[in-house]
């Protein structure tokens, strides 16, 4: 029998049916834990109904428990069933939880934390660069501002350069920690049509002199302005366009 080619490569096992309908159910299941069908301290139902639920397989329904477990939103207890963990156990930097709850945020509630975290995290991180950026992060952020005031006309571009310029002030305070977690908070619930809200005819300006001010603060080696007027931007944009309805979780 002849020896196979030194060139014939192993031929990879290909992605299996049962990992895309996980993701499915995966992000079903996410929900019903996130939107309260079953509530925290509830049991879900047990595997053999989930199966008949969703239509797959006990091996999908544990792999999708597992995973669950690991986002911190279940345990499972031996001989009693898997229950929904406080809140306060939820991992919600995870990109599935983090999802699902700023989908399914109806009072506009988790945008409103999200905003406070973000403007307390990206208050700190603009006074580390006002206190020990250095010339070329300087650079860089007003690259992104110079951007901003061209870019005033074309609201998708425009929007694009501010983004660019949070994640600058965020790279140049070398606070990686802070970083991550704001960047989540950043990036995220800007593909919800919520986090847009209602603008103000004048939002692009006045978006535009915030951004100045914390950049005049980070240029001066101000610390405590750059803080501020960065906490002040981020808290004053949501409150522009934030819909008046729901319960509202932000100080006056």
């Amino acid at each position: 029998m002849p020896s196979p080619s030194a060139d014939v490569q192993p031929v990879s096992p290909k992605r299996s049916q049962i990992d895309r309908i996980g993701v499915r159910v995966l992000d079903e299941m996410v929900e019903m834990i996130v939107t309260g069908t079953v509530a925290i301290g509830e049991y879900l139902p047990p595997e053999q109904a989930l199966c008949e639920e969703f239509g797959v397989s006990r091996t999908v329904i544990r792999e999708c428990i597992k995973r669950m477990q690991e986002k911190g939103l279940v345990v499972v207890a031996q001989g009693r069933g898997t229950q929904v963990r406080h809140f306060n156990d939820w991992n919600v930097l995870d990109p599935d939880v983090l999802d699902a709850l700023v989908r399914h945020d109806e009072s506009l509630g988790v945008l409103d934390e999200v905003s406070v975290v973000r403007a307390t995290l990206e208050g700190v991180m603009a006074g580390e660069v006002a206190a020990t950026g250095s010339e070329e992060s300087h650079l860089t952020i007003g690259g992104h501002l110079d951007d901003m005031r061209r870019l005033q006309d074309d609201n998708p571009a425009f929007l694009e350069a501010d983004m660019e310029f949070h994640l600058a002030v965020m790279a140049a305070s070398k606070n990686r920690i802070a970083a991550t977690i704001a960047r989540s908070y950043f990036v995220r619930p800007r593909q919800s049509a919520r986090w847009d809200g209602m603008n103000p005819v004048d939002a692009i300006e006045r978006t535009l002199e915030e951004h100045e001010r914390v950049f005049e603060a980070i240029r001066a080696g101000d610390a405590a302005a750059a803080r501020v007027a960065m906490e002040e931007h981020i808290l004053g944009s949501w409150r522009r366009r934030r819909h008046p309805d729901g319960a509202h979780h932000l100080s006056p």
